[in-house]
């Protein structure tokens, strides 16, 4: 039996608690884990925090590096049973690729289980993935996930059919939680 496995779309400043975490509970758990950027290359990742310094909002610190497996427009994503979205700034520059927007569709029209945290709503929302969905993400971004015509709700985890969402790094574990029992119905990991 072949290994199901998981894509995880990152870019440089992608938060790194949140593309590690994922990383290691879906490895964990038994999934083959593949991570596409624009380019394969290492990506200087970033630390979010929530300090109390900067009235709503946060403070960004270099996070750790890590390899991407391969560059976005060699991902088939055929080949794949879930898509996961780590936040951080990456989102932003993100979702202007043309094979980060293919990915993305495709995963949305197949009805396979999608992750995503933080930022990463505001990539998905001018693809018109969420219109319809309800979603969290993290609050400063809202308005992104309403003009993309999804409802935001300010709780976590957001589970809505396929779809799983947090608010935050924070929220990891109810993220993964509910990502991974949506893959168990959907994909086979290795024994």
């Amino acid at each position: 039996m072949s290994v199901s496995k998981v894509l995880i779309l990152a870019g440089d400043a992608t938060e790194d608690l949140e593309l590690f975490y994922g990383l290691q509970r879906l490895t964990e758990e038994g999934y083959g884990v593949t991570v596409a950027a624009p380019r394969a290359k290492v990506l200087r990742l970033v630390a979010h925090d929530f300090d109390g310094t900067y009235e709503g909002t946060y403070t960004e610190h270099p996070g750790r590096s890590w390899p991407a497996d391969t560059a976005f427009a060699h991902v088939d994503p055929d080949e794949y049973a879930g898509l996961f979205l780590p936040g951080g700034r990456a989102p932003e520059y993100l979702r202007h690729n043309p094979d980060f927007q293919r990915i993305v569709r495709h995963f949305f029209a197949a009805g396979k289980p999608v992750a995503h945290t933080c930022h990463a709503s505001i990539a998905l929302a001018p693809l018109g993935v969420l219109k319809g969905r309800v979603t969290t993400t993290f609050p400063g971004v809202a308005p992104e996930v309403i003009l993309g015509g999804g409802t935001f709700v300010d709780d976590a985890p957001v589970v809505d059919g396929n779809l799983v969402s947090v608010r935050d790094w924070s929220e990891n574990a109810p993220l993964l939680r509910e990502f991974i029992r949506l893959l168990r119905e959907h994909a086979q990991a290795a024994a």
